[in-house]
């Protein structure tokens, strides 16, 4: 569907500079393979190479297709809620692309999601990418237990497509991976038993990590129960972010302790999982004591309780 723009006067006003005085400018642009703009301009004829002035253009016209990105991104979103009622809530894993089987966060990473896997025995998902995603999804298969993603075509900066696993819905949004890992972590009853790990990675996996923890904060996530988040610091590769952190309390741009009350930071694979083992077993020890009248208090991640109102 095409239709014509114009201003009122229809006219536009350019700042061009080495244009060829007798032949104006074309512009197209092309999106997807598909052109999207067409704008024709005519250059007056005092415009020479060399000089570079205002020059008043007159706009015959510019098409554009009908956008189809809001219905393709509400059924991407709709595979993805129906692939995680499929396969069921589970840890939910971001890291980075780019680290292969050589690196020894790989191996690391592959044995945490086998170990995490057995202890809560749930579903493990993840980008569905290279890299750690790909050594924790290993991890998870090897315990036979069952995994889940939603892979974009581009990671770390180059193509990446794989049909390892057919079944993960290939998302062409940002945005609806995004919805799709923050779904299959929470929590609607006490029997899932999910987790947000952040294992090491560059700009995509802070960006996820801080997003899923900014839901936290804001009590935006959309959990019924708490959610646990780690943070995996191997060889200290996070000190440094969590230095800026404690900066930002310095300068009063996040409250003291504010963070650390949102996620548990883990050196090693042996914290991560005593962490998950107490955080469940503890919560399996609030709902019998709520069962027998003690009170039960929630803040955020942690739930406290004690008798007496204590």
């Amino acid at each position: 569907m095409g239709f014509s723009v114009a201003s009122s006067s229809s006219l536009w006003y350019c700042y061009l500079n080495k244009s060829p005085a007798s032949k104006g400018l074309r512009k197209t642009v092309y999106v997807d393979g598909h052109q999207k703009l067409t704008v024709k301009l005519k250059i007056p004829g005092l415009y020479t190479p060399q000089s570079r002035r205002s020059c008043c253009c007159e706009l015959e016209g510019i098409d554009f297709e009908e956008r189809t990105s809001p219905a393709e991104v509400k059924k991407e979103i709709e595979r993805s809620y129906d692939l995680i009622r499929r396969l069921g809530r589970g840890v939910v894993y971001l890291g980075s692309a780019r680290l292969g089987p050589n690196h020894p966060h790989y191996a690391l990473a592959f044995e945490l999601g086998k170990e995490i896997a057995n202890l809560l025995n749930c579903t493990s998902w993840s980008g569905a990418g290279p890299g750690l995603m790909d050594a924790v999804t290993k991890g998870a298969l090897e315990a036979g237990k069952p995994v889940g993603g939603f892979k974009i075509s581009k990671e770390a900066g180059e193509w990446t497509a794989t049909n390892f696993h057919p079944y993960l819905p290939p998302q062409n949004y940002l945005t609806c991976r995004k919805h799709g890992l923050v779904d299959a972590a929470v929590r609607a009853s006490s029997s899932d038993k999910t987790a947000v790990v952040a294992l090491p990675g560059g700009i995509g996996t802070l960006d996820e990590a801080f997003e899923i923890l900014a839901l936290i904060q804001l009590e935006r996530i959309g959990s019924l129960l708490p959610v646990p988040f780690l943070l995996m610091n191997y060889d200290s590769f996070y000190s440094k972010l969590l230095e800026f952190i404690d900066d930002c309390e310095s300068w009063g741009t996040v409250s003291n302790g504010e963070v650390s009350s949102l996620w548990k930071v883990c050196n090693t694979n042996a914290e991560a999982l005593t962490y998950l083992k107490e955080f469940y077993a503890g919560e399996v020890s609030h709902n019998l004591i709520d069962k027998y009248g003690f009170r039960l208090c929630h803040t955020r991640n942690l739930i406290h309780y004690g008798d007496n109102g204590t």
